[in-house]
């Protein structure tokens, strides 16, 4: 078994760290901005100086390939995201380009043999901070978005500004024949923060992925009557806002029935006129939950369609926005996961993933898999993240070996 080094996680950490440095122990870090500019080139010129070639495809993901004995062989991608939310953590997604980044380090001075090309990979856009949806560039490489809608998504700071503008200004985009695919690529890995308390809580510090929690998205809807706030009585009133918070309640203590390993969220709210001094006539918010067996999620759609269709005066309506089934990751690539980690005697157990990564659309591509390291106090999306430089490295050095795993396996 072989181990990374600590040391140089440490410096790749710091160094990155630097690249949208918000000032206050996080980053910002839109994807293509100048500041990803600044750590796409860290990542570039770390790699070649190791002896990777560099590639990049038409939605200016890079590829940094290090060869095998086998120029015939498929390559095994180790793949994750430079750029994160507003005021985000230092180890969102990066990480498991850093992690990446330290098993081809690792690799070659090591002179560890391998057969197959390995490759370390930068998605672009995969929060969809700056221009949404999130997992942009995954979505169109396999199929699950349109191109040309992607390059018109325009800039929630400027609405004049679009994707395609800023991916066509800059210096990564390249062709699209060097895209990830099943023809060229033989499996993908992607490490990431848990982002939640589970394994720090469990005293584990590799999280196995099993698979990708299903979910459903609706948007549910309360109408009134605007009126004066000051002059209207309170048994004439049919106010938007009341009923939604009746709603919510309701929501609340029917989904907390079903299943203890349900969560669910509302987290916008959009309140019509918003002004002090009117009573609302119209409420709009959202409700995600996510869980593995699709038959709780069904249950959570029969509670929402279950929706009294008047409450509190307010007649009441519900839009589905979109879903997604769980996604299962590679049982044999979940297996060369879980023997690394045993192998190198680190506490590990499997877990699931609530949230969304590349590595869900990949793996219908092809064998995928992911690996979390644990988040301290679950903090993640927010500048207090943080992973220990402990932990970075097992998390590394268990994807080393489960990559070299794979490049025996196939």
């Amino acid at each position: 078994m072989y181990t990374c080094n600590t040391e140089r996680m440490i410096d790749k950490i710091a160094a990155f760290s630097k690249f949208g440095d918000a000032g206050r122990g996080g980053i910002t870090r839109f994807s293509l901005s100048p500041e990803d500019h600044l750590a796409r080139n860290e990542f570039a010129t770390r790699m070649e100086k190791i002896g990777a070639a560099i590639e990049c495809d038409d939605m200016a993901n890079i590829y940094a390939t290090l060869p095998g004995s086998d120029p015939a062989a498929k390559r095994i991608a180790m793949a994750s995201h430079s750029d994160s939310v507003q005021n985000g953590g230092n180890y969102d997604g990066i990480l498991g380009v850093i992690s990446a980044m330290e098993v081809l380090e690792t690799i070659a001075s090591e002179k560890i043999p391998h057969r197959h090309p390995l490759t370390a990979m930068i998605w672009t856009n995969e929060e969809g901070s700056l221009f949404p949806p999130a997992m942009m560039s995954s979505g169109v490489i396999t199929g699950r978005f349109d191109k040309e809608k992607m390059l018109a998504s325009k800039s929630r700071l400027d609405q004049g500004i679009t994707f395609g503008a800023v991916l066509e200004a800059s210096p990564w985009m390249g062709a699209a024949t060097n895209r990830l695919s099943a023809e060229k690529y033989e499996a993908m890995f992607e490490l990431h923060i848990e982002q939640g308390p589970i394994l720090e809580e469990a005293g584990a510090e590799i999280g196995v992925v099993t698979c990708v929690l299903g979910m459903v998205n609706y948007r549910i809807r309360t109408f009134g009557q605007a009126d004066h706030a000051g002059t209207t009585p309170m048994k004439n009133r049919k106010d938007a806002l009341f009923a939604a918070a009746k709603v919510l309640t309701y929501l609340h203590e029917k989904l907390d029935r079903l299943d203890p390993a349900l969560v669910y969220t509302t987290g916008e709210i959009k309140c019509h006129p918003c002004i002090h001094t009117v009573i609302p006539d119209e409420v709009d918010f959202s409700l995600d939950a996510r869980h593995e067996n699709p038959e709780v999620i069904q249950k959570v759609i029969e509670v929402i369609e279950g929706i009294p269709a008047e409450i509190a005066g307010c007649k009441t309506g519900h839009e589905r926005s979109w879903a997604r089934d769980t996604v299962y990751f590679d049982s044999d690539l979940v297996g060369m996961v879980k023997t690394a980690a045993d192998s190198l005697s680190i506490k590990n157990r499997y877990i699931n993933s609530g949230a969304g990564h590349d590595a869900q659309f990949v793996c219908g591509m092809m064998p995928t898999t992911m690996i979390f390291v644990p988040s301290k106090d679950g903090h993640s999306h927010c500048e207090p993240e943080y992973t220990s430089p402990e932990e970075c490295t097992a998390g590394a050095s268990v994807l080393l070996n489960a990559v070299l795993a794979a490049d025996a396996h196939y």
